[in-house]
């Protein structure tokens, strides 16, 4: 299909392109236009106005803040991956990369246009809940700094308001204590997935964990976190029993949907899998570095 007609204007600066926006309740930011051009052509997006927003430098790049990286919104999803600075200081970030679709989409597409996305089956949005990220973002109004965890919403929701803009995302830089672990099932390399896990984690001098998040692909009506990790892990030398016993809690409180790669209890179990062998990875439980990228 043919998207609908639309006016489009490329922003010469930031103000001017968040000012169109906010000026009509039709309009639209675009970047990179991985996730809304599809959109568009299947009618399910019909704004009046597209703002192109990809220009604008002041949108790119990685930079050093204090203990955390600031990674504009326009960076590409390839440059996530592949950055050494990132591979270094979030290497769970750069490993999510990696699984984002196909190697063209990457190529194209913009780290901050797939968190405004919060697609439930993304890689970045759980990537962030795990890290404890913060997202900047910046309208009309001044710049708003919002906690991963209370960003996204229900599928394809954000607390974005319109004319609205992400302009970077700061994570924590890891250091010598942290550790992690991504595990990702899709039928095929770059499809959308059936169920996944990212996990954060840092130990202290003895080995102990001494906090542990995970963000969950695909495993409810929007970017998940997972639940009851803390109190099972924190505070103990985590063993594959322990393990079992975080997933298991997890799990009773998952809640995919029942769609065309699996029914919801199928989609319940790979998400419990997935954050199983993520745990076993943070907590080095057995495999290697490299064997993080296998699915």
């Amino acid at each position: 299909m043919k998207p609908p007609p639309f006016d489009y204007v490329v922003a010469t600066s930031l103000d001017q392109a968040i000012d169109l926006v906010s000026s009509d309740e039709d309009a639209k930011f675009i970047a990179g236009g991985q996730s809304l051009i599809p959109l568009l052509s299947l009618r399910f997006a019909r704004p009046t106005l597209l703002v192109d927003i990809s220009r604008l430098s002041v949108l790119r790049g990685v930079r050093s803040v204090a203990d955390a990286l600031n990674i504009g919104a326009s960076t590409r999803h390839a440059d996530i991956e592949r950055l050494p600075v990132v591979r270094e200081c979030a290497p769970l970030l750069s490993a999510a990369a990696g699984w984002v679709a196909h190697a063209q989409i990457r190529n194209r597409g913009t780290f901050g246009g797939a968190v405004a996305h919060s697609d439930s089956a993304a890689e970045f949005p759980a990537a962030l809940l795990a890290m404890g990220a913060t997202i900047v973002t910046r309208s009309s109004s001044g710049e708003r700094r919002i906690p991963s965890t209370q960003f996204f919403g229900a599928h394809f929701q954000t607390a974005l308001q319109h004319g609205e803009l992400v302009v970077a995302v700061e994570v924590p830089t890891a250091d010598r204590f942290s550790r992690w672990g991504f595990s990702e099932f899709a039928r095929r390399k770059g499809d959308y997935a059936i169920g996944g896990a990212a996990v954060s984690a840092r130990l202290n001098e003895d080995g102990e964990c001494t906090s542990v998040r995970a963000g969950l692909i695909a495993a409810g009506p929007g970017p998940t976190s997972a639940e009851g990790l803390e109190e099972t892990l924190v505070g103990h030398l985590v063993d594959e029993s322990a393990v079992d016993a975080a997933v298991a809690q997890c799990e009773r409180s998952l809640s995919p949907e029942s769609n065309v790669h699996g029914s919801k209890e199928y989609r319940r179990a790979v998400v419990a899998e997935s954050l199983r062998r993520a745990l076993h990875q943070a907590f080095d439980l057995g495999g290697t570095q490299d064997e993080r990228r296998s699915a």
